[in-house]
């Protein structure tokens, strides 16, 4: 009788508590924001993620009529600025700009403390950038088919440059060696546009391009496209097939994606405003052509479709970068 009671206690109580918290969340959502919000960007200024960043935050700035301030808090590799976000208050008042390395870093960097899963909620998913699997002109392969086939032939492995580990550039050749059974040989760099000079000259065998980046070196004919690595062709180089057509790799993809996150406690009435803001702002007309100069091709993910899509890279990254032997450092 007494544990019975007991039930029907605690269950009249969670009635309660659930109750009074929904007006609360209303409220809560209601007076957002009431005071400065800031975004943190965990690399230097000027990159694209920074971009994004700031071209949302003026947007929500205008929308809401609060300043929103973008911070860049770089270094080892994004996680440093996403420590000090994972730390903030879980009011809704600091975001987080987000992009690859949110989810690989952790199986990289024994330093990382943070979880993007466990300590993050999803605000909105913004759209990905693809890379394009390059070559030198004078390389003797038209099609990426062709190209695994001379990967398979080879004595040695063939080469490709990155922007260093855990980049796109480095999964993107990753994930091809490990679905295609080839060999390949990294060649880390400090960032694209070092890889891109020792590519055109030709010391390297190919390359997981940024499209923006390699779209006027293929109009010029130094380089040839041979795929995309997204899961659907780019609108910079819409005749480019996707790795998953042109080698039969189904269920390859690899992009650089970006979204906004926040604290995991963070109200779910404060998120769901967020989102519905940013939403609307990826509308406009100049957010689109902005996007366009920077090669992103737009993709909106809400809330639940983001979280799930962040928690699918990182369980992906995680067994991809095991299997390659990579021990975090």
């Amino acid at each position: 009788m007494k544990k019975t009671l007991l039930r029907q206690l605690a269950a009249a109580t969670a009635v309660c508590v659930a109750t009074l918290a929904a007006p609360l969340a209303r409220a809560q959502a209601d007076a957002y924001p009431n005071r400065p919000i800031h975004i943190i960007v965990p690399f230097t200024a000027g990159g694209i993620v920074d971009s994004i960043a700031r071209l949302i935050g003026d947007k929500l700035s205008a929308r809401y009529g609060q300043p929103v301030i973008v911070e860049n808090k770089a270094g080892a590799g994004g996680s440093i600025g996403t420590d000090v976000a994972s730390k903030a208050a879980p009011d809704g008042y600091t975001l987080l700009c987000v992009s690859p390395g949110h989810a690989v870093a952790p199986s990289l960097m024994k330093s990382v403390n943070w979880n993007p899963v466990r300590d993050f909620r999803a605000v909105e998913g913004l759209g990905v950038i693809s890379n394009v699997f390059v070559v030198p002109s004078e390389m003797p392969v038209k099609t990426m088919a062709e190209l695994v086939a001379l990967a398979k032939s080879s004595p040695t492995p063939l080469t490709y440059g990155t922007a260093g580990n855990g980049t796109s550039n480095h999964l993107s050749g990753e994930l091809l060696g490990q679905m295609a059974n080839i060999k390949l040989t990294q060649v880390p760099y400090k960032g694209q546009p070092d890889a891109l000079n020792d590519l055109l000259a030709g010391r390297l065998s190919m390359m997981p391009l940024t499209a923006a980046l390699a779209s006027g070196h293929i109009k010029s004919g130094k380089l040839r496209p041979l795929a995309v690595t997204t899961a659907r062709r780019s609108p910079v180089l819409p005749d480019v097939p996707t790795v998953a057509e042109a080698a039969n790799l189904p269920g390859y993809e690899v992009g650089t994606w970006f979204g906004l996150v926040t604290q995991a406690k963070v109200p779910d009435a404060v998120v769901r405003k967020l989102s519905a803001d940013i939403a609307e702002i990826m509308k406009m007309p100049d957010v689109k052509a902005k996007f366009d100069t920077l090669g992103l091709d737009p993709n909106p993910q809400d809330p639940a479709q983001f979280d799930a899509f962040i928690a699918a890279e990182f369980s992906k990254w995680s067994t991809v970068i095991k299997q390659a032997g990579i021990v975090p450092q």
